[in-house]
């Protein structure tokens, strides 16, 4: 169904691009001093007469699927004036050191730490991007930025001018700066690949937030113009696979999952009966008590919502219950599930909008 959505978006970029506004918005937020990693909240808005999708998208720093996905049974093409639809702003920060810049692949999602300053503190700045489809394959693990470029040339590569000439639409061997070059006005390079990988602007910023690029990072135009602003040669980079995302916050278990994507960046379905062991792995060594059909709706929607799971627990070894599958919680830290009347009723309540 997204796959479907995005496709009839992506026809429809052309009369979308001259509506759009001249300005994204960027979405910073504190970092709590207590470690917390769940940040910022949903929001809702109403639709003026006024309003397109990719309006809405660009205004709160957002991408197309995100809205989709947090509006299910929504018609997106369809908004009356005066309908409400939900924004998702709350987020659990990717796993992994909180510095430089972290590209979550499945979130469509770019984090950037500056360095703290004298007398303010910690923030992360946060933007939609766009990654590699199909068989450009967007690379993960750790690099860095080595080049910045203001107005560059694009020198399409070999293969992308052959997959070009094969649709009739030849390329040059070099496409200037301007509104025809893809790059954007701004360009940074990062070290792997050879230098050839890269985190840029667009001038189609329409499908931001899908798996559109040629493996590089694509960015609305506003946004890689402030990012780059931001960020010094030398930064680093980590560029992660993490569709579900876990929590606690004052002993109640987030889980956050988003639509898992393959090695090629292309979406596919939950594994759903790979469901406790992947659990298991984001949680690491701790217990907790998970309603597993909560847990089950969660992955299944892949709303990219926060959604209250489970609640911190302590393991009984004496007493220890299974998980679906019929696997005890082992000893050292994993999950337990107590389907108590209690903890139904807990979750239902926190839930509960």
């Amino acid at each position: 169904m997204l796959r479907k959505h995005v496709n009839r978006w992506l026809a429809a970029s052309a009369v979308y691009v001259a509506s759009f506004c001249a300005c994204a918005a960027a979405t910073e937020y504190e970092l709590a001093a207590n470690g917390s990693t769940v940040v910022g909240t949903e929001i809702r808005v109403n639709v003026t007469d006024q309003d397109s999708l990719p309006d809405i998208a660009r205004r709160y720093g957002l991408g197309y699927p995100e809205i989709i996905r947090a509006n299910p049974g929504v018609d997106i093409w369809s908004l009356g004036k005066g309908q409400e639809i939900l924004l998702p702003g709350r987020r659990i920060l990717p796993p992994g050191p909180h510095e430089g810049i972290v590209v979550n692949l499945p979130e469509h999602r770019l984090y950037y730490y500056p360095q703290q300053t004298p007398g303010r503190k910690r923030v992360v700045i946060t933007y939609p991007v766009s990654i590699g489809r199909m068989d450009w394959r967007s690379p993960l693990g750790q690099t860095w930025v080595i080049g910045k470029e203001r107005h560059p040339s694009w020198y399409p590569p070999e293969s992308i001018r052959k997959e070009h000439a094969a649709r009739g639409d030849p390329l040059p061997k070099v496409v200037p700066p301007g509104p025809m070059n893809p790059l954007g006005e701004y360009k940074m390079r990062l070290a792997v690949g050879d230098g050839t990988y890269e985190i840029h602007g667009t001038n189609s910023p329409a499908p931001i937030g899908v798996a559109v690029t040629h493996g590089c990072i694509r960015m609305y135009p506003a946004d890689v113009a402030a990012l780059f602003a931001l960020v010094p040669i030398g930064t680093k980079v980590w560029l992660i696979n993490e569709p579900v995302k876990v929590a606690y916050v004052d002993g109640k278990l987030f889980l956050e999952a988003h639509p898992p994507v393959d090695a090629e960046g292309q979406t596919v379905e939950s594994n759903l009966q790979a469901m406790p062991q992947e659990l298991r792995r984001v949680l690491g060594r701790d217990t907790a008590a998970i309603h597993w059909e909560f847990a089950r709706r969660a992955l299944e929607a892949a709303t990219g919502i926060p959604t209250v799971v489970g609640l911190q627990a302590h393991l009984d070894s004496a007493s220890a219950p299974t998980a679906p599958g019929g696997k005890a919680a082992s000893d050292r830290g994993s999950m337990i599930v107590r389907h108590t009347g209690h903890l139904l009723a807990s979750l239902a309540h926190i839930n509960s909008p």
